[in-house]
């Protein structure tokens, strides 16, 4: 049940909501897709996260320069 609401709060456009469900999520494809998602919404912890993947190799250098751009358009977006 919890889950289901996590996923409409994410569906819905909640950047925490879709850094849970990439916290939770099982398979690390999706799990690295709800957290680009998040970062390209503007979520902080998000951000970090994803940097600890680029720092391990998981995450291209591309792709990781593509969500930092995002983020940073997300969070000028909201001042």
């Amino acid at each position: 049940r919890g889950s289901y609401h996590l996923e409409e709060a994410a569906i819905a456009g909640h950047p925490g909501a879709r850094y849970n469900l990439a916290v939770n999520e099982k398979t690390f494809e999706r799990a690295l897709k709800h957290l680009i998602i998040a970062v390209n919404l503007g979520c902080d912890r998000s951000i970090q996260m994803l940097k600890e993947c680029y720092k391990n190799g998981f995450v291209s250098k591309e792709d990781f320069a593509a969500a930092l751009r995002a983020h940073q358009a997300a969070v000028d977006a909201t001042k």
